[in-house]
Parts: structure tokens; sequence; C-alpha cells
């Protein structure tokens, strides 16, 4: 399908980019970033705005930084690929830089950005989850200044965002040790079953935990997929925390210790609330939810524990293998 007439805009920096919004505010504006989302549902009619406004060459809401207390910000236009691909990510916050690297494919990794795809707040899309299990911020900004809001309080439903009509989402914080001296170890990853025609999860969990003296600290496991808006699988985490390193491996380990915790993963949703479409019923989904929340926790728990290696960066754009 050919996509609606609209008119059409190019923002050189942000304030230019809100007087676009507040001049067009009758024409229903969209903002263009990356345009992997909003380009496919122009042509199938799921988007029909008056105007579009193009953010994409605003080059101050794009990079990666690692700040001094081992936090990191990312702006909104940076690229999966280019996060993925990323060494302080990776250090800082290695479940979004893992959950990065999963997106699409190699075309959509190289075009899109964090920003647009945490904005279009798809069920399916795999950085929602990702910054809820990091704790992100997520930093909007509006001619009245600027929100920081939590990932956690973000997501809304599918398409539906705390995000103002006339705001931008400029970058993604999250924060280092609240302790300089911590000497806790942290992990994090993402397990995806992937749809195979669209790339998007049909299940998707993201995990991060620290081991701070032996004991399992500060477990956050996020799901995508499953509704239609990221869930925080609380019983999971609830389940985890303080568990001692020795009781999951070692020679007194419990195999089935990971296991039990996942298995809780479908007792934060109602059956009810499970997302079912033509990818996949709510039943199958909440049938692949403990694995993938096993399989998420494990290789989060085995890389703070130096047990297995953080994915090489970027190798989902390559030929590396990926296999662990």
């Amino acid at each position: 399908m050919f996509p609606p007439e609209f008119d059409y805009y190019r923002a050189n920096g942000v304030e230019e980019a809100f007087d676009l919004l507040e001049n067009h505010a009758d024409a229903d504006p969209v903002v263009l970033a990356g345009g992997h989302g909003l380009l496919p549902d122009l042509k199938t009619g799921a988007a029909a705005p008056g105007v579009a406004i193009d953010i994409g060459d605003i080059d101050g809401l794009r990079g990666i930084d690692a700040a001094p207390d081992g936090g990191l910000r990312v702006g909104a236009l940076t690229t999966h690929a280019a996060l993925a691909s990323s060494d302080a990510a990776a250090t800082h916050a290695p479940v979004l830089a893992e959950a990065a690297g999963e997106v699409g494919d190699v075309q959509v990794r190289n075009r899109g950005t964090v920003g647009g795809n945490l904005a279009e707040a798809d069920p399916s899309a795999d950085l929602p989850a990702a910054a809820v299990a990091a704790d992100a911020t997520l930093v909007v900004r509006g001619r009245d200044g600027e929100r920081e809001i939590p990932a956690d309080e973000f997501f809304a439903g599918d398409g539906d965002t705390a995000l103002g009509d006339r705001e931008l989402l400029t970058e993604i914080r999250v924060s280092g040790a609240e302790n300089p001296d911590d000497d806790g170890r942290t992990g994090g990853a993402y397990a995806k079953k992937t749809h195979p025609a669209t790339g998007y999860a049909l299940v998707g969990v993201a995990a991060s935990l620290a081991v701070r003296d032996g004991t399992v600290t500060d477990p956050r496991l996020a799901a995508s997929g499953v509704a239609d808006a990221p869930v925080r699988l609380t019983a999971v985490e609830d389940a985890i925390a303080g568990t001692a390193e020795g009781e999951l491996v070692g020679e007194d380990a419990d195999s089935d210790a990971l296991a039990a915790a996942a298995e809780r993963a479908g007792e934060t949703l109602d059956p009810a609330d499970a997302r079912s479409d033509v990818a996949a019923s709510g039943e199958f989904r909440l049938h692949l939810l403990g694995s993938y929340a096993e399989r998420a926790l494990a290789a989060a728990f085995d890389r703070a524990t130096d047990r297995r290696a953080p994915r090489p960066a970027g190798c989902a754009d390559s030929e590396v293998t990926c296999d662990e």
C-alpha cells in the first residue's frame, strides 16, 4: 500500500522540533526518528498523520556515555547497532546492550533508534522490558523543561506511554552503584523467542542482578510480548533474592533452584491479561514464559559470577557465533 499524503518537516534542533509540534498541533503530527516503526504503519494505514516531523538530524540526541559512578547515558537517537556494540553499554548496562542486539534484523538495528523503540511502546518490542530490568530512567523534554520517568512508570499499554503530545524522549539513563566502594558483581541478560517473520518477541525476558557477599541481590526481571506493556516478574525476583551463591553453583548447589524461581514467572500476570494475536495465543506465551525467565536468569547470574563471558559486542550483526 502507498502511505497517505502528509506534510514533512525536518527539525535541526530540539527547540525547532517543539516549534513544529506546536505549530501543527491540529494536524495530528508524528515524530520520525529511524522510521522502522512509523513507516510500516504509514504503508498499512495504521498511522495517518497530517504532518511528520523528522528529528533524525539532531546530533545532540545521539551517543553513549559512561558516567563516573558506573552509570550510563544513551541518547534517544542512538541506533540499536551502536548500543549493541558499545563496550560502555556492555559493561554498565549489559541487559540493554544484549536486547539491542536482538532487535529485528541487521537493517533495522542499523537504522532504528533506541528512543523510537521505547516511545513506540510496541508490546513485542525488546528494549522496553530491558529498560525496566535495568531500572532505567527515561528523560523527556518539553517547553516546560525536563522530566525523568522511571521505566517502570513509562509504559502504559500498547502504544501508550507517559510521553506528552508535545514532548520528546531525549535520553535513557542507567544509574551506577549508590556506594562507589560497592564490590558487588553485576550481570544482565536477555532471552527471547523470536517470531520468525517479523523478528519481534513472542516472549522476551530481560534480567539483571548483583551478587554481593555471596548473595543474590537486586534482581529485576521484566517480560515483553506477554501483555500490552512490559511485565515485572516480581514473583521470580522475590524467589531468587537473598539466595546464597553456593546454592546455585558448587558441590552443594541445587540444580533446580533457578528453575524453581523461574517457574513463578506466570504468577505476576493474570492469564486473562495475556496477549493473544495472530502470532501466538496468550496461553502459548505463558507456557514459554518460565523457560525464558530461567534462561535469562541463569545467564545473568553466570555473568555476575564470571562463569559466562559477556556476549560479543555486535554479534547479532556479524558472523560471530553467539551461542553460549
